[in-house]
């Protein structure tokens, strides 16, 4: 509770909700008009209220809650627009040895780090989440399934090739990538759907983890996928056949 009222402190400052800094007009012409004042405060402690509600306080990713209904509506939407819904379960490699060795401080930086990487090499309208642990999912909304192997490819390059600084020392963090798509004309639940792209997820960590597994039966189906994009993930394909040197 005392973590959860400290970042409410910190929105509540961030959008200037200092009662003596908060200057409104009073609609009846008064000078100061303090019922206005409070009222406003309370919208805006609202909409913050509803923003803690949704995140998860370590990371700053929408939380589990927030996923699930994200990714029903983006499912509805895929029905109603005829575009897929693709998702990406990662899970973070080796997560407990971070912590056996360096601490949960330490386990706590490597998730927060991987957190701002996902965040800063997806879109706006993609939602990133923290699923549980060391898990994370991102809804590709209006995505194929040839794009979201390349971002889940781009992320994983990005993840492995920097060093993360731990107690006095630069750690490398790897992850395992499960991807999936959604089509508007599948009769399939949330939950389905998620257990489904799991199932890659467990594939890549089979397969020595730091990889990209999917559905590689969807990349039979040519209609919009272009030759630039075919020739990418065949080369993605290939690295699955050789032995993680992560």
């Amino acid at each position: 509770m005392k973590k959860d009222s400290f970042i409410l402190h910190e929105l509540l400052e961030s959008e200037g909700l200092k009662n003596d800094n908060v200057k409104e007009r009073c609609p009846y012409g008064e000078r100061t008009c303090p019922a206005l004042i409070e009222l406003e405060n309370l919208r805006k402690r609202c909409r913050i209220l509803e923003r803690l509600v949704s995140t998860d306080p370590l990371t700053g990713l929408y939380n589990f809650r927030h996923f699930i209904e994200a990714l029903e509506q983006e499912m509805e939407r895929s029905r109603r627009t005829g575009q897929p819904t693709s998702l990406i379960m990662i899970d973070l490699d080796f997560f407990k040895k971070i912590n056996d060795k360096y601490g949960h401080q330490a386990g706590n930086k490597a998730l927060r780090y991987a957190s701002n990487l996902w965040k800063k090499n997806t879109r706006k309208i993609d939602v990133a989440c923290r699923y549980g642990g060391e898990e994370f999912a991102i809804i590709l909304p209006a995505t194929s399934i040839t794009r979201a192997i390349q971002i889940a490819e781009r992320l994983r390059k990005k993840l492995e090739t920097t060093l993360i600084p731990i107690n006095g020392k630069r750690i490398k963090l790897t992850a395992s990538f499960g991807v999936d798509t959604f089509f508007p004309h599948e009769k399939l639940k949330p939950d389905s759907f998620i257990k489904r792209t799991d199932q890659y997820l467990l594939e890549a960590k089979r397969k020595g983890r730091n990889k990209v597994c999917f559905n590689q039966e969807l990349l039979k189906v040519k209609v919009g996928v272009t030759k630039e994009e075919r020739v990418a993930i065949n080369e993605i394909i290939k690295e699955q056949k050789h032995p993680n040197r992560g």
